[in-house]
């Protein structure tokens, strides 16, 4: 490559990292303890405003309660906690895609519902991969325990 290609190369690869979000957001948290109140706040809306997680916060409790009563190992508790969290993670990123979304489109897009649905898709895999993750780590052990598997 020639130096030009170079340049342009490293200009390409290092150009948003230029750009300062204090320019364009609304609102950006100065310090660590503003970011952890905003998150915390996020946290709180989606409990109240989004069902699906009032749900996902039930199932949460019962998996742990579960896995403790069965008395899981580290790794199996390691394994438990990824997959409860990526569903958190998903559905969190799913609802903040879908405001950004009805922010921007007044009116019937398309692309928006294709953004909104994919959104969506990617909780539904972050529930079958828990399920699956769940079947393989707590399937054996109840079974054991319910005495229907030796």
């Amino acid at each position: 490559m020639n130096k030009n290609m170079m340049s342009k190369l490293y200009d390409r690869l290092t150009s948003t990292s230029r750009i300062d979000p204090h320019d364009y957001a609304m609102k950006t948290s100065r310090n660590r303890l503003e970011s952890l109140g905003y998150s915390l706040a996020g946290w709180l809306y989606m409990l109240r405003w989004q069902k699906n997680t009032r749900i996902m916060s039930v199932a949460s409790v019962a998996v742990l309660l579960l896995s403790a009563w069965l008395g899981l190992d580290r790794l199996e508790w390691a394994l438990i906690i990824i997959a409860i969290t990526i569903v958190w993670l998903t559905e969190f990123l799913n609802a903040g895609i879908e405001a950004a979304i009805d922010v921007a489109t007044q009116e019937y897009h398309p692309m928006a519902q294709v953004g909104k649905d994919v959104a969506s898709a990617a909780v539904l895999l972050g529930v079958i991969a828990s399920v699956l993750v769940g079947l393989l780590v707590l399937g054996p052990p109840l079974l054991a325990r319910l005495g229907i598997l030796s």
